[in-house]
C-alpha cells in the first residue's frame, strides 16, 4: 500500500492532506482486493467441497453395483464392506495415508509432512483438499472388495482397505500427483521431468483404477474362484448377481460421481487461460472435462451392447452398466487434455479392452465376480496409454502450464515422450501394487484369514456370519393365513433360498 499511497499523493499535491487522502483511497482499494482474493478461495473452495461429495457419493454407487451383482445370501456382506471402506479409509488416511501423498517438503518417492492433519491449513492444503482425496482413496478400496466378494472373511476386508487407503494408494498418488513425486506432470519446475514429460494421470485412470484393479488381481488369484464359478469339465459357470436394477441404480449413481471425479480434479475453477473478460478459462476446460467423460462412457456402453449381442445373442443391461464404467475408467486419465472426438475413440477401444479382458479371465479359470480387474485395471491401462496418444497441446499446456515445449500427444504431433512416460507409468503402478498387496493377501492366506469355509461359502455369509438375510422371505403360500383358511388380498415374496446354485445343496428345514 506504501508505493500506492507516495504515488496518489504526487498526484493529489495542492490538496490539504494530500498524504492522508492517498492513505484512505489506496486502504480501500487494498480492502476490495482482499474480499476478491477471499471471494475466489471460497468459491474454489465450495467448488472443491461439492466435487468431493459428489465422489463419496460414488460410494453410494458402488455399494448398489456389489449388492446387485452378488447372489442375494451375501448382500449384507458386501454392503458392510463397502461401508467399513469408508470408515476405515477416513481414519487410516487420517493418520497416515494424506501425509504419505501429499506431506511436502518430501523425497520423491513418498511424502512425510501433515500425519494427523498437523500442519492444516494452510496454502494449497486446506481441509476441503484432504476431504477430496480422501474420497478417491476409498474409492480405490472399493474397487477391490468387488474382485474378491462372496468368499472374503470379513477381517481381512478390514486389513487389506486400511493398507490399501493408509499406505499403498497414498504412495502412488504422491508419485503422479505431488509437486515432488518422481513422476507428475505437475511437478514443481525446480524439478526434471520424466521424459521431459511427466505422466498425465489427471483424475486417476492409473493412481486409482488401476491400483484397484491390480491389488483385485492379486486378491482373486489367490483366494480362487468361488465354488461352482467353473465346472468340473473347466467351462464357466455364470454365477448371476440377484438384482440388475441394483446394478443399473449403482451404475447412474456412479456416472453421476464422475462429475465430481474428473471435472472437480481441477481443484479450483477460478482461474483465466486468457484476457480478463472471456470465456477461456478453467470453467470452459471443466465443462470440456465433463462432456469428454460422458462421451468415452456412453460410446463404451453402446459398443459393449452391441458387442455382447454378436457374442451372445442377448441384450444385456449388465454387460452395458460395466462397458460404460469402462469406459469412464479409461477416459479420467486424460479428460481434461483431449477434445472430445478423441473421447468417442477411447470409449470405443474400452469396451473391447473389457470385453477381451472378459474372454481372457474366463479361459485361465480367473473369478472376479463384479469385472473389477478387467473393468478399472484393464481399462484404467487403456487409459493411460489413450493420453499419451491424443493429448492436445494447447490443453495440455493450460492444465500443466510453465514448461514451454512440453511433449504431447503422439498421434497429435507431440513426439513419443509422453508414451514414455507413461509406459514407464503402468509397469510401475503394477510392480508396486503387486509388490505390496500380493505379500498382504499371501500372508492372510498363510494365517487362514483370507478365505471363508466352503459350508460357510455354499450357506452365504449373510445367514452365517452377519446375523441374517438382507431381505426378509417367507415361504407361506400367500392365499392362506396360519390356520390354512383363505387370507384375501394377502401377498408375500417366495423365498429365494429354493434355487440352488452350482455346487450347492439344497437347503433343509430347520
Amino acid at each position: 500500500m506504501s508505493t500506492c499511497s507516495a504515488n496518489l499523493a504526487l498526484m493529489l499535491t495542492g490538496a490539504g492532506n494530500a498524504t492522508g487522502a492517498a492513505d484512505l483511497i489506496c486502504g480501500k482499494f487494498d480492502s476490495v482486493t482482499n474480499q476478491f482474493t477471499d471471494t475466489a478461495y471460497a468459491i474454489d473452495s465450495t467448488y472443491l467441497l461439492f466435487s468431493a461429495y459428489l465422489v463419496f457419493a460414488m460410494q453410494l454407487g458402488f455399494a448398489m453395483l456389489c449388492a446387485g451383482s452378488v447372489r442375494a445370501k451375501n448382500t449384507m456382506n458386501i454392503m458392510l464392506t463397502n461401508v467399513l471402506d469408508a470408515c476405515a479409509g477416513a481414519l487410516f488416511y487420517y493418520l497416515f495415508g494424506f501425509a504419505f501423498a501429499f506431506g511436502t517438503p518430501s523425497n520423491a518417492f513418498i511424502g512425510k509432512q501433515f500425519f494427523g492433519l498437523k500442519g492444516l491449513p494452510q496454502t494449497g492444503f486446506d481441509y476441503p483438499f484432504f476431504l477430496y482425496q480422501w474420497a478417491f482413496a476409498i474409492a480405490a478400496a472399493g474397487i477391490t472388495s468387488g474382485s474378491i466378494a462372496e468368499r472374503t472373511q470379513f477381517v481381512s476386508y478390514l486389513i487389506y482397505s486400511a493398507f490399501l487407503t493408509g499406505f499403498v494408494f497414498p504412495v502412488v498418488s504422491h508419485w503422479f500427483w505431488a509437486a515432488d513425486g518422481w513422476a507428475g506432470a505437475a511437478r514443481g519446475s525446480n524439478h526434471s521431468l520424466l521424459f521431459k514429460s511427466g505422466v498425465i494421470d489427471f483424475a486417476g485412470s492409473g493412481v486409482v483404477h488401476m491400483v484397484g484393479g491390480v491389488a483385485g488381481l492379486w486378491g482373486a488369484l489367490i483366494e480362487g474362484p468361488r465354488i461352482g464359478r467353473f465346472d468340473h469339465a473347466g467351462r464357466a459357470v455364470a454365477l448371476r448377481g440377484h438384482s440388475a436394477s441394483l446394478v443399473v441404480l449403482g451404475t447412474f449413481l456412479l456416472w453421476f460421481g464422475w462429475y465430481g471425479f474428473n471435472p472437480g480434479s481441477f481443484i479450483i475453477i477460478d482461474k483465466s487461460y486468457g484476457p480478463s473478460g472471456s470465456i477461456n478459462g478453467q470453467w470452459s476446460a471443466v465443462g470440456r472435462t465433463a462432456v469428454t467423460t460422458t462421451l468415452a462412457g456412453s460410446v463404451a456402453g453402446l459398443t459393449t451392447l452391441f458387442g455382447k449381442r454378436l457374442q451372445t445373442g442377448h441384450w444385456n443391461v449388465i454387460d452395458v452398466c460395466n462397458g460404460l464404467l469402462g469406459g469412464f475408467a479409461a477416459i479420467t486419465s486424460g479428460c481434461s487434455v483431449v477434445d472430445p472426438w478423441a473421447a468417442v475413440i477411447c470409449g470405443f477401444v474400452s469396451a473391447w479392452v473389457l470385453i477381451g479382458g472378459n474372454m481372457l479371465a474366463a479361459k485361465l479359470k480367473f473369478d472376479d465376480p463384479l469385472e473389477a480387474t478387467q473393468l478399472h485395471g484393464g481399462c484404467g491401462a487403456w487409459g493411460i496409454i489413450f493420453t499419451s496418444l491424443f493429448a492436445r497441446e494447447k490443453y495440455v499446456n493450460q492444465v500443466y502450464p510453465g514448461r514451454p515445449g512440453r511433449p504431447y500427444g503422439l498421434f497429435m504431433g507431440g513426439g513419443g515422450r509422453l508414451l514414455g512416460a507413461h509406459i514407464v507409468a503402468i509397469l510401475a503402478i503394477v510392480g508396486w501394487v503387486s509388490a505390496t498387496m500380493a505379500p498382504l493377501f499371501l500372508l492372510l492366506n498363510k494365517l487362514g484369514l483370507l478365505r471363508v469355509s466352503a459350508e460357510v461359502e455354499l450357506a452365504g455369509m449373510d445367514q452365517t456370519r452377519h446375523g441374517g438375510m438382507a431381505y426378509v422371505y417367507t415361504d407361506e403360500d400367500p392365499g392362506k393365513n396360519k390356520d390354512g383358511n383363505e387370507s384375501g388380498g394377502h401377498f408375500m415374496l417366495r423365498s429365494a433360498q429354493g434355487k440352488v446354485e452350482p455346487g450347492e445343496t439344497p437347503p433343509t428345514d430347520v
